[in-house]
């Protein structure tokens, strides 16, 4: 039994109705605000949740030659439902995180989280559930759903971030996951956004170009960008493409202030490979403005390796902007 008010600093864990691993959770300095932050932690529940339902510690994953796995991030995804969006959450904020794992074979995982706010006194609800259906057909306003694909990794060559190579661990079991409904299966749309280096289709004659394209380079700081592994931390991904869209934002002569109250709907982000610590990064970017609504705009990000030209990510983010009154 904890002290009176221990509950609203400390998480709590349970199983749901339908198998998810949910949470109940306060919102800590270190993961909110205009940053990357809450996409690490995001990251963090999914590495716990995997861990819990799958057996295997995914902290200390070993593959059958006895060497270091990762459960790798290859598509990110973070929608909101409407009215809550990552950067809105912060400190002292009680949240509830359900999360849910399906299977992909022996090689890959797919995680759904929902995240609501929730009063503090909220207690445990046995009867949480998540259905797939909800995340792609039926968002709950007040909810921001995150779908990532993981797929597990090992180095090839201990002296290199690339060419990292599948790597299971040996105890990773997932044969008795649910299967994500066909229609729902993440891979058409990172593979096209490979393909056409967006997830946006620029066909789409409701959307005109803005920005046709915007150019900076960024050598990785090993001081910020890489984890304990050695490794171009995933979140930092997310920090770096918003450095560069911001770059492309004052570019265009717009003002700070504006930029942070952006309300960002929808964010994709597909990892194509990893870079090692003296890497210099190029990132492009562009972006659309919709014809019926020019406040509402398409914004994009190809990270390359500037040495090689070896694609690492591509990002496209649906992003809604305020009035430009005091920027």
């Amino acid at each position: 039994m904890t002290e009176a008010g221990a509950h609203v600093l400390l998480p709590e864990v349970w199983r749901g109705s339908d198998g998810s691993v949910c949470r109940l959770a306060t919102v800590k300095p270190g993961m909110c605000g205009h940053n990357s932050l809450f996409m690490g932690q995001l990251g963090d529940w999914t590495w716990e949740t995997v861990s819990e339902v799958c057996g295997t510690d995914a902290f200390n994953a070993r593959n059958a030659a006895g060497a270091p796995t990762y459960l790798s991030f290859y598509y990110f995804h973070v929608r909101s439902g409407g009215t809550l969006q990552p950067s809105a959450l912060t400190f002292g904020d009680r949240v509830e995180v359900t999360s849910r794992v399906f299977g992909f074979g022996s090689e890959s995982v797919l995680t759904l989280h929902r995240i609501r706010r929730v009063p503090p006194a909220t207690e445990p609800d046995p009867d949480t559930a998540l259905d797939p259906h909800e995340f792609f057909a039926e968002q709950r306003a007040d909810c921001v759903y995150v779908q990532n694909f993981n797929r597990w990794v090992s180095r090839s060559r201990a002296d290199s971030n690339e060419a990292l190579v599948a790597s299971a661990p040996v105890d990773f079991r997932h044969t008795h996951l649910p299967r994500l409904p066909v229609q729902y299966s993440p891979r058409a749309a990172y593979s096209t956004a490979r393909v056409r280096q967006t997830f946006h289709d620029p066909q789409d004659c409701g959307w005109e170009p803005l920005v046709d394209d915007h150019e900076t380079e960024y050598p990785i700081d090993i001081t910020r960008d890489i984890n304990g592994a050695g490794l171009l931390y995933f979140a930092s991904y997310f920090s770096i493409i918003d450095g560069a869209l911001l770059k492309m934002w004052r570019n265009q002569g717009r003002g700070d202030r504006r930029f942070l109250n952006r309300v960002v709907r929808d964010h994709r982000l597909c990892y194509l490979g990893n870079a090692d610590a003296d890497s210099v990064l190029r990132i492009r970017t562009r972006s659309w403005s919709r014809r019926s609504d020019p406040a509402d705009e398409i914004w994009n990000a190809v990270v390359e390796d500037a040495g090689t030209g070896r694609s690492l990510a591509v990002c496209t983010l649906n992003v809604s902007l305020g009035s430009p009154r005091g920027e």
